[in-house]
């Protein structure tokens, strides 16, 4: 029996979400560019997708730009912001602890001229928005924050960052990829500029995500090549993803409030459970802003390598952090910019649950863990 506790990596798809998309890959294909009438069928489909997906965060509909997924929108909202404002200036804030998908575009921007400067993160994860107000410069023009953190779970304060970049003139962005679906957003109480979304996080499918983009708000275009998209993003729709990913948006918004809950509730009892049951575990991020469904903990005298392979033989599908770093045998950066001690680090598990988690299956996952982490430990 396999139990599966990486919902943070990818999410497996709703069956709503297939059933919608199956008639768009044969008797439904048309190019919803076309102007007959299957064309305008397709695009039909994608326009009812785009107002769910809209509605979901309080946006209007054609503030929505669809992408191939939350790396794409990451990449559009941070290349197309500071290149469309670079002639008012060339400094960005954002924090050390963000996906790769934000920090190695931010790196590119830096070796274009662009001075990318880090905000303080606590050791509970969170950003202080007053040392985000304390750092924006008139020549900064764009602040990118993430909603809530992929490893450790922590639910940044985005709607005060938000104010404060909104009174300063100041673009904000977050990546809103782990949080999306998971708790509610509303882009204009949070004052959002650009917010970065992905559908295989919510039980749609992979290869398709999108950008929220403020009326107000100027892109560089990022892909070329049609005009797609009101002309922002060139590229033949993917039909099939898109009606896949507004399926899986409806029933996120339909489920968030009662499986929240009760994620929260089986998180909380694992982790107290685990550290009762097993010395020498440190809980990492914020216990009271923290995703419903992220448990991440560090374990002494383990490395995560180890374990990981040792949970798989017992059938438990978990990892140590980002699915995008999974090949590297370096602690994560995430932690390290937390303030855990890098041998301390590269003992990380991180557990995510889903709607198919149940009681049994944490209490499986529990003993796991302690049965494994007790053995590795013997071993020196």
């Amino acid at each position: 029996m396999t139990i599966y506790l990486d919902h943070a990596a990818t999410t497996p798809v709703a069956p709503e979400a297939l059933e919608a998309m199956l008639p768009f890959f044969r008797e439904r294909f048309a190019n919803p560019a076309a102007i007959y009438t299957p064309g305008l069928e397709a695009n039909d489909a994608v326009e009812t997708a785009r107002e769910t997906i809209a509605a979901s965060i309080g946006a209007a509909p054609d503030r929505i730009v669809f992408t191939s997924g939350g790396t794409e929108s990451n990449n559009f909202a941070l290349r197309g912001a500071a290149l469309a404002a670079e002639e008012r200036g060339r400094h960005i804030l954002t924090t050390p602890i963000e996906h790769r998908a934000v920090l190695e575009p931010l790196e590119d921007l830096a070796g274009r001229g662009f001075e990318i400067e880090m905000l303080p993160v606590g050791g509970d994860g969170l950003v202080d928005p007053d040392a985000a107000a304390s750092r924006i410069r008139p020549d900064t023009t764009l602040v990118s924050v993430m909603h809530a953190n992929n490893e450790i779970g922590a639910i940044e304060p985005i709607a005060a960052i938000g104010g404060i970049c909104r009174e300063r003139g100041v673009l904000f962005h977050t990546d809103a990829v782990q949080s999306y679906g998971k708790i509610p957003i509303d882009v204009r109480a949070m004052q959002v500029d650009l917010l970065s979304m992905s559908a295989h996080k919510i039980y749609g499918p992979k290869g398709v995500g999108a950008l929220y983009v403020r009326r107000a708000v100027g892109l560089r275009r990022f892909m070329a090549g049609g005009e797609q998209e009101g002309g922002r993003r060139a590229g033949t729709l993917n039909v099939p993803g898109i009606v896949g990913f507004g399926a899986a948006a409806a029933l996120a918004a339909e489920l968030q409030e009662s499986e929240m809950a009760r994620l929260a509730d089986l998180r909380d009892r694992f982790m107290e459970q685990l550290e009762h049951s097993l010395p020498r575990v440190l809980i990492c991020g914020s216990r009271e802003h923290r995703l419903a469904n992220n448990i991440h903990v560090c374990i002494a005298g383990v490395d995560a390598g180890p374990l990981l392979l040792a949970l798989d033989e017992r059938g438990i599908c978990a990892s140590a952090g980002s699915a995008c770093s999974a090949g590297s045998t370096e602690p994560s950066h995430v932690l390290l910019a937390i303030g855990v001690p890098r041998e301390r680090a590269r003992g990380a598990l991180r557990l995510t649950l889903g709607r198919d988690t149940m009681p049994e299956d944490t209490q499986c996952a529990l003993r796991a863990i302690c049965d494994s982490v007790t053995a590795l430990r013997a071993l020196g």
